[in-house]
């Protein structure tokens, strides 16, 4: 009775926040009128309103038009009253804190932030947005992507129909085709429009006649001829068909006709294909398109690797100045920073700590005019938010500054507010010479500082240790003096020069410029400003460099020169909180040492990868170490991980707030392990020894070959800084695949440019690449707009090369909604001079012979046999329905013009070759009840083609060549052979 009672009560309550959540729902569809704040000006008053979709909340009146809007999937947080940074530049009483909130979105935490009129408004807006913003928290992004796919004919609808009759003219229809980037003839449009056109309304569409207007659109030309192909030429799959395909082209083992039905239930749209067990263009297309067509490996969404080994083995995902939300001198620093890095998966984050007023410690950016937060607060806000996405330890930087008294406030705050988060006393180290586990040390939170000495008397609460670390990462040129006269000047113009000094972090930036003020601290003339290009990826700052020259200018000064060691008093209670993470100074890395910390700036760990990559990591092999943006990168840029990732170093700290490239190869390389923040290093990088910037490497080890082919392209949209916006022209796109990983491995390779089509281009090109270390290299896939004068971005998405599913995949763009492009992976061992792979299920052996002196292969990339003419050729003897649906698709392939291939300039480094003991091993799928991928899937590719050049053998050069022609041939049946030797010889 009891428990009937507790279950009705339960039932009660939960019927009853459903509704309060429906009326929440329906309150913020009707709309709101609210006040938008925006820091000192005056607020602006907008009518807010959730869409009819619930995807996202838009307002009105907008210049954006249809741009205002603020998608729920990119909301990070909604909170309530006035806690947002542009709140408080408000007076207490401006606003009544219940009828205040703010919702933080973006990479980069934005925060619109909004006063209502009525505190039951806010609390319904808080109520509804959270519970949104609960209801996709679960779900990956491929789900939320599938949500969105669903979402998209009705979406388009509404955009296009610009005078709201609930109908589409042919004019409209025309701009639509313009703004997805079709390019039709007029003619063929007004054919399909009068196709679709069936009601007695004649001229115009209705929703559901614009819907099956954009299916005769949008029906794929590249997918059909898949499906023909492995359907004997029939219109659909049965569950043979697609249990072929699974087999053959995706690698999918144990693949049962049950598992296929089930398929074809959850994806064909038809009724009649559902009863009769038949998956149809439709119904291949949703399936192709769902998460189980994604490129990513579904179980790399989870932790699967290994997480019992030493700390020291794993690679771990680092901030810098955590805090800023901008640039080192004149941004904000916020608390909220820390919730966003670390629930994005962030283990290692900073907290630059001086004496503050009151006897309470702060943090900032010291020297400079970032503003200042609690250090309380940014610990209560780390205790909050350390483990709410996984339980692997984090690691607090903890960079000094403050006098022994505050320390001791410091050391306080640390034990009441983390607790038994610090306690270690529990931790199991079966070696107390090494590091102990990210497992073992799950829910914990190590403190990375300084740590007495054992000289020192045990009741000494205070005593001396060097400050030459990272506790004063702060350059003595960047320091900012005569504060004074910095407050009047800086505050008016650094900001603008900051911003004109702005290293635009999209692809390589190699190089940045640091300005500053001439000494009278004015800017009427262009001349006054004074640029200095520092090399900070391939050289040290050297003390006479033209930087030295105008840093006595009146912002910055320059004691370098006369900079002595110096040391600094450290409290007893913060250093005994201190205990696998101790910092120390930089060591000679031939000297191994555990249960340490060194830190180095990235020229100086640049210097010592140039001069002993071994040694270097071999030092990597038994302690932390720990690499942080050199101080003249006032912009918060970031310089390239993966060469210290190559030298296996582990906390290699990176800008958040600066999104771009860098940060880019950051995501994919942790996301292969559940984005838990800890990837395991290759097994050769943890013992043994061998040169990662050889030629050869791994000369024991087999080399992995990529063969990629790039089919398709879909809804492309134009580039995001395109002045003309959806009015401009319709962009011609090609695709660049680029291999990042050990200097001897990193390539690129493009198609060709498809002429006017953002919307389904077609390459069918082949793009082929060596990799030596598969464990530690990214894949980066690039869509660019090809312009007479250059090319502008579209979008990207890079993917670890061990996280890369086989067969016929989409690569969503990342950030960009339906944006992908169309590939077939994949991917062949080999061994010496040898390549296994299969075609359609025949095996091949390519034995490369070389002549003296020359690497590689000399063939240039043959024209391909591509899919299109073997279907094309059949359907010619075949006329059904297929061959009058590939008529009426928007699919046919258009002019192009070849692309030339753009390299890229590599360090030149010490080619010493030390072999190395022992092999990366592929890790087994151990769930044999559900269908599983082949952990060496071998080519299924109709064609293959080497890819011209030597590997690395252009190191310091720029690579040079031609892109792939995009010629098609005549597609031949393989032999009835099991394998065949072809010798590739030289010319």
């Amino acid at each position: 009775d009891n428990f009937r009672l507790f279950y009705k009560n339960i039932a009660s309550e939960a019927a009853f926040i459903l509704a309060d959540v429906e009326r929440c729902m329906s309150s913020m569809q009707a709309g709101t009128q609210m006040i938008k704040l925006r820091g000192s000006s005056k607020g602006l008053v907008r009518f807010y309103y959730l869409d009819e979709h619930k995807s996202c909340i838009r307002w009105r009146p907008s210049r954006k038009n249809e741009k205002a809007k603020i998608s729920i999937d990119s909301m990070q947080e909604v909170c309530e009253g006035k806690q947002s940074e542009i709140f408080q530049r408000y007076a207490d009483g401006s606003f009544d804190p219940n009828c205040c909130f703010s919702i933080y979105y973006g990479d980069h935490m934005e925060s619109l932030d909004l006063v209502s009129s009525s505190g039951e408004e806010a609390r319904t807006w808080i109520t509804g947005l959270k519970y949104l913003m609960a209801g996709i928290s679960d779900e990956d992004s491929l789900s939320k992507r599938q949500r969105t796919r669903d979402q998209y004919p009705s979406q388009t609808f509404d955009e296009a129909d610009k005078n709201g009759d609930g109908s589409l003219s042919i004019n409209e229809v025309l701009q639509l085709m313009h703004k997805l980037n079709v390019n039709l003839p007029r003619q063929k449009v007004k054919q399909m429009f009068k196709e679709a056109d069936t009601d007695d309304n004649q001229g115009t569409l209705g929703f559901d006649e614009f819907c099956a207007f954009y299916k005769m659109m949008s029906t794929r030309r590249d997918l059909y001829l898949l499906m023909l192909t492995y359907s004997n030429h029939k219109d659909y799959l049965d569950a043979d068909d697609l249990k072929r395909f699974l087999e053959i082209e995706q690698k999918m083992t144990s693949v049962t006709k049950e598992y296929c039905l089930e398929i074809i239930n959850q994806f064909e749209p038809c009724l009649e294909n559902k009863k009769q067990g038949a998956l149809g263009i439709d119904g291949f297309t949703n399936y192709t398109r769902s998460p189980s067509g994604d490129i990513f490996n579904p179980e790399h969404y989870q932790v699967n690797q290994d997480m019992t080994q030493p700390l020291s083995h794993y690679f771990i995902t680092s901030s810098h100045n955590t805090y800023l939300m901008g640039d080192q001198l004149m941004s904000q620093s916020r608390v909220d920073m820390y919730a966003w890095v670390l629930q994005s998966g962030c283990r290692c984050v900073e907290v630059d700590c001086w004496d503050g007023p009151d006897g309470e410690p702060i943090v900032h950016h010291g020297y400079t005019l970032t503003s200042k937060i609690l250090f309380k607060d940014v610990i209560e806000t780390i205790n909050k938010y350390a483990f709410i996405r996984n339980e692997y330890p984090v690691v607090l930087s903890i960079e000094n500054h403050c006098s022994v008294l505050q320390q001791k406030k410091m050391a306080q705050y640390l034990i009441e507010i983390l607790g038994d988060k610090l306690d270690l006393s529990s931790v199991r180290n079966e070696d107390s010479t090494k590091l102990p586990s990210p497992e073992s040390l799950k829910g914990k939170i190590l403190v990375k500082g300084k740590k007495l000495p054992a000289t020192i008397s045990d009741d000494a609460e205070e005593g001396e240790v060097s400050d030459e670390d990272s506790a004063d990462e702060i350059d003595d040129d960047c320091k900012l003096m005569n504060g004074d006269r910095v407050e009047n000047i800086a505050k008016k113009k650094l900001d603008s020069l900051i911003k004109e000094s702005k290293i635009r972090d999209c692809e390589d930036p190699n190089n940045f410029t640091v300005t500053t003020l001439p000494p009278s601290g004015k800017l009427s003339q262009k001349s006054d400003i004074k640029k200095v290009k520092i090399l900070c990826l391939s050289q040290p700052i050297s003390e006479n460099s033209p930087l030295d020259q105008f840093m006595g200018n009146g912002l910055f000064y320059s004691p370098r020169m006369s900079r002595q060691k110096k040391t600094m008093k450290l409290s007893r209670a913060l250093s005994d909180l201190v205990k696998y993470t101790k910092s120390v100074g930089i060591h000679d890395v031939e000297t191994e040492s555990s249960w340490q910390v060194s830190s180095f700036s990235e020229t100086k760990a640049h210097q010592i990868l140039q001069q002993k990559p071994a040694q270097y990591l071999r030092f990597n092999q038994h302690q932390l170490s720990r690499i942080y943006p050199s101080s003249y990168r006032v912009d918060s840029s970031n310089y390239n991980p993966q060469p210290f990732w190559n030298a296996g170093c582990q906390m290699v700290a990176l800008n958040y707030q600066s999104e771009g490239r860098m940060l880019q190869l950051n995501r994919a390389k942790f996301n292969a392990n559940g984005n838990c923040g800890y990837i395991l290093k290759p097994k050769c990088m943890c013992q043994g020894v061998f040169n990662p910037n050889s030629e050869d490497p791994l000369p024991n080890q087999l080399k992995k070959q990529l063969v990629l082919r790039i089919i398709s392209g879909q809804q492309l949209p134009k580039p995001r800084d395109s002045m003309l916006g959806d009015r401009g022209e319709i962009i011609d796109p090609f695709v660049e695949v680029e291999i990042i990983g050990l200097p001897v491995d990193c390539y690129k390779e493009q198609t060709r440019v498809v002429d006017d089509n953002g919307f389904n281009p077609m390459w069918e090109e082949t793009l082929v690449f060596t990799v030596h270390m598969p464990e530690i290299a990214l894949v980066r896939f690039l869509v660019w707009d090809h312009d007479p004068i250059g090319r502008d971005f579209i979008g990207q998405r890079t993917i670890a090369f061990a996280s890369m599913m086989p067969g016929y995949r989409h690569v969503y763009l990342e950030g960009i909604e339906e944006a992908s492009i169309f590939v077939h992976v994949a991917i062949n061992d080999i061994c010496g001079k040898t390549c296994n792979f299969s075609i359609m299920g025949v095996s091949f052996i390519f034995q490369v012979k070389q002549a003296l002196g020359l690497k590689g292969l000399f063939l240039r990339n043959p024209k391909q046999a591509s899919l299109d003419s073997h279907a094309a050729g059949q359907l010619h003897r075949k006329h059904s329905f297929s061959s009058h649906i590939l008529r009426r698709t928007a699919s046919a392939p258009t002019k192009s013009q070849k692309k030339k291939k753009k390299g890229f300039p590599e360090i030149v480094i010490d080619a010493r070759d030390n072999s190395s003991e022992g092999a990366s091993e592929d890790r087994e799928l151990e769930d044999s009840s559900q269908p599983r991928f082949d952990k060496e899937p071998e080519s299924s590719s109709p064609s293959l083609a080497p890819r011209e050049g030597a590997n690395g053998e252009v190191h310091g050069k720029e690579l040079k060549g031609k892109a792939h022609s995009s010629g098609k041939g005549k597609h031949q049946t393989p032999p009835p052979l099991r394998h065949s030797h072809i010798f590739i010889l030289p010319p």
